[in-house]
């Protein structure tokens, strides 16, 4: 029970259908930015790298052949004029150019030292660039470390992509500046987020906007719906003008308000049946009663008068129980109603009943078909078949046929119909408006006494028992036709 609680509240907090789309596709508009912003990252990163590494690496190997093809060694500050010579053992110094070698890298900023196995420096291009490499950093530990693989390093708050070769008893590390490309990088990142923002932005916004026109149509429904009352449900939408998503919308909401319209009416004409109904009879009370004590009378008249209330009392009750037993079948059966009748001996037990009555119009019964068990309350069915003999006896034409006839149309309902030859013509338009209440297709006729209910009655105690009754009109034969399910 909580969490039908819990449930009912969340769907109580739920967000308009606009928000809800709106918001709907700006997670996925941002998601989707999100993944484009990654993936240009990685690519213009990636792309910088690569061109760092190819830098490095044809760096690396022009030095390699300098030092491959150098001569015999010599003095090393006879060979390099213009480096910062730190170590001068003849047997390990390299006659380079450093000119040469400097001019060389100047399109790339690349820096270059130039030591022994040992890590002892023997030059570096440019000169200074020796003192700035922290105490901490030996150019043989990191040769062992990398052994000529790519790495990036820190130097004087500078990042360097870097590259330790070794040729002839000489280690060589060459280093690229990569900050530069850091901050491009910042920049880019910076500019492409507020560019995917704005996109992201522009996106919502033409949705919102969209969704906002797209959902325009429903506030001429919401008007509509707002502006019912029982003096306007004749008002309905032009389909035509709604976008095509919508206009099985709007022709529910046409057939809604039809359907209104007519219960509508119904209803109207149903309280002002009923209040006739009602009026007559307590009128006639009230005018005997006033009548009797205008003056004394005889005993006898009394009790005359008595017995014409008490009629007219039983008249009142006979409708009020009416009016009872409608509104118990529209509120449905329940299941500890429900059990198996026998169709068979329900109406065999009615035609004996009904044909003393019908015997005085000469009127027969003829009963055919496989009458089988429906699952059913048994006095509401009895009731229900019993109203529609009584109608068929007093329509029926005299020296006539009532059949009563059982057939399976289908496998899971039984249909039962009473049929009878009518004394006036009826149409089928007529015919249907029969099931509605008080409503009397004879008014002429003072020889029956019915209040106009029976075959409202027998409606709503088919629809109870989830069947089905209708009436077809066959010229001058009169059938009621009632479907209920099989126990």
């Amino acid at each position: 029970m909580m969490a039908d609680k819990v449930k009912s509240t969340f769907d109580n907090r739920r967000l308009p259908l606009l928000w809800r789309t709106v918001l709907l596709l700006t997670i996925f508009v941002v998601l989707s930015q999100v993944i484009i912003y990654i993936w240009v990252q990685r690519s213009v990163k990636g792309h910088f790298e690569q061109m760092d590494a190819e830098i490095i690496t044809h760096a690396a190997f022009n030095l390699r052949k300098r030092l491959s093809d150098a001569p015999e060694p010599n003095v090393l500050s006879n060979a390099l004029p213009n480096a910062q010579i730190v170590s001068n053992t003849a047997n390990l110094s390299v006659p380079i150019d450093a000119d040469h070698l400097h001019s060389s890298q100047l399109d790339y900023d690349l820096k270059t030292l130039i030591t022994d196995a040992n890590g002892r420096l023997l030059t570096s291009v440019p000169n200074g660039f020796a003192d700035e490499l922290p105490i901490e950093v030996n150019i043989a530990s990191l040769w062992q470390q990398y052994r000529e693989q790519q790495f990036v390093i820190e130097i004087n708050d500078r990042r360097y992509r870097a590259l330790i070769i070794k040729d002839n008893e000489v280690l060589a590390f060459i280093a690229l500046p990569i900050d530069v490309h850091h901050q491009y990088l910042v920049q880019f990142n910076r500019q492409l987020s507020l560019i995917l923002l704005a996109i992201t932005l522009l996106l919502v916004s033409i949705a919102a906007l969209s969704v906002y026109w797209g959902f325009a149509p429903l506030a001429t429904i919401v008007q509509k719906m707002k502006g019912i009352n029982p003096e306007r449900l004749d008002e309905r939408l032009t389909v035509s003008d709604m976008p095509l998503e919508l206009r099985p919308l709007a022709q529910s909401y046409n057939l809604m308000l039809a359907k209104l319209e007519s219960n509508f009416d119904s209803l109207s004409r149903f309280s002002d049946n009923i209040a006739h109904e009602l009026r007559t009879p307590l009128a006639t009370l009230s005018t005997q009663t006033q009548v009797m004590l205008s003056k004394p009378r005889a005993s006898e008249e009394y009790i005359e008068q008595l017995h014409h209330q008490h009629d007219t009392l039983e008249q009142l009750s006979s409708l009020i129980n009416n009016m009872l037993l409608l509104a118990k079948t529209q509120k449905g059966l329940k299941d500890s109603q429900l059990s198996p009748v026998d169709t068979e001996d329900l109406m065999t037990k009615l035609i004996e009943y009904y044909e003393l009555i019908a015997e005085d119009r000469r009127i027969t019964f003829e009963k055919s078909g496989v009458f089988a068990s429906v699952l059913g309350d048994a006095g509401l069915l009895q009731r229900l078949f019993a109203n529609l003999i009584s109608n068929a006896i007093y329509y029926a034409a005299s020296d006539s046929v009532i059949g009563i006839k059982a057939s399976k149309l289908t496998p899971t309902s039984l249909t039962i119909t009473v049929s009878n030859r009518l004394t006036h013509a009826l149409t089928q338009t007529d015919a249907n408006k029969l099931f509605e209440r008080f409503y009397r297709h004879d008014k002429t006729s003072s020889d029956h006494s019915g209040s106009g209910l029976g075959l409202s009655i027998v409606q709503a105690i088919a629809q109870a028992h989830k069947g089905k009754v209708d009436i077809n009109i066959n010229e001058d034969t009169f059938e009621v036709r009632v479907a209920l399910l099989l126990s």
